[in-house]
């Protein structure tokens, strides 16, 4: 059976645990709160041993999985078996390996067996039709399918109202949207937000004003503006905002995750520019907003290609100084000036030397 992840809760709570369940989609949130209710409600009806395999490679053993089906718990009599398939696809030997222990588990409730013995929840982040087969079928035929894909621009205002809704946080359409800008489609930063406004909305419905209030940034700055002002080419709001982070204690290596990340999408973006590809086309794979793309262009209109691979490269520096891998003599190389001088680099042209 396929299931809305909004949907997976109520289903949970309605039934006994199923012997299989695949989450899988692009939406990175979606997928990680779908299990995470899995992982709880198998905790509640006694599943005390858990195990995790990940097949993130050909190298992967099959073989190891299918003994765990068929092996006796040591620690308790039900168990939860997470397999974690980040392509979503398990080739042909897992998808035997998992069929096979659907065909068993199915063979078991015909048989009266009562609950199952073993759950398994396997997850994926990536999904489409092309990904399904034999194993998947074999899931839903004795548990459950939920597909997490990407919320559309579209769909992000009423994701937003139902969540605020859930949280008991109650907002105007005009309100709704101003979140909407902020969060640009980034539901882990939307989910923070959400939750946020429960503790700070207090009673009363928020209007725009008040949303704006409670999310603006004007005593602290976030790693999501300071890589637009950088993109953007406002070098000094970029290194203003970077000593804001740090005066507030954030460590380097907390940022050069979205650092890097935008970095390889401008990159992407470059190199498709450069053959003379669609670019349009690209921004939809790179899932850039199109309230954001104006910033994008800004940024490939100042660097070309070549220089975009280059901040990649220097921004894995960065993050290596923060780890205390480089060092300039004696001392530790200063990472917060490394990142400075990268962000400034990223803004303006002229920079770049100083960059290293």
């Amino acid at each position: 059976m396929e299931l809305k992840p909004e949907r997976l809760a109520a289903q949970l709570g309605a039934e006994p645990l199923r012997p299989a369940y695949l989450v899988a989609g692009a939406e990175t949130l979606l997928v990680l709160e779908a299990a995470d209710a899995i992982r709880a409600r198998a905790r509640d009806c006694g599943y005390g041993e858990r195990e995790v395999f990940d097949a993130d490679g050909r190298d992967f053993d099959w073989n190891t999985l299918d003994a765990s089906f068929r092996a006796p718990s040591l620690f308790s009599a039900q168990r939860l078996i997470e397999l974690r398939l980040p392509t979503g696809r398990p080739g042909k030997e897992g998808a035997e390996v998992i069929a096979g222990y659907c065909a068993a588990a199915a063979q078991a409730t015909r048989d009266g067996a009562g609950p199952p013995e073993i759950v398994l929840l396997v997850t994926a982040r990536e999904w489409s039709r092309q990904h399904g087969g034999r194993w998947s079928e074999a899931i839903a035929g004795v548990g459950h399918v939920v597909q997490a894909p990407a919320v559309r621009p579209h769909e992000l205002e009423g994701w937003l109202e139902s969540r605020m809704r859930q949280r008991g946080v109650r907002a105007e359409r005009a309100a709704v949207q101003r979140l909407a800008e902020r969060v640009q489609g980034n539901l882990l930063a939307a989910a923070q937000e959400v939750d946020k406004l429960a503790l700070l909305a207090g009673e009363g419905t928020l209007d725009a004003a008040r949303m704006e209030s409670l999310v603006a940034d004007a005593a602290r700055f976030d790693v999501f503006r300071l890589v637009d002002a950088a993109l953007g080419g406002q070098a000094a709001q970029a290194a203003r905002m970077l000593a804001g982070l740090r005066a507030e204690g954030e460590a380097v290596p907390a940022l050069m995750g979205m650092v890097v990340m935008e970095l390889n999408r401008v990159a992407a973006l470059a190199r498709v520019q450069a053959r003379g590809g669609n670019l349009a086309s690209e921004f939809k794979a790179q899932r850039v907003w199109d309230s954001k793309q104006a910033v994008y262009k800004r940024a490939l209109a100042r660097h070309p290609a070549a220089r975009w691979e280059r901040f990649v490269v220097m921004a894995g520096a960065v993050d290596r100084i923060a780890k205390g891998r480089v060092r300039l003599g004696e001392e530790p190389a200063d990472a917060w000036l490394a990142l400075e001088r990268l962000l400034v680099a990223v803004a303006e042209p002229k920079a770049v030397a100083l960059a290293g």
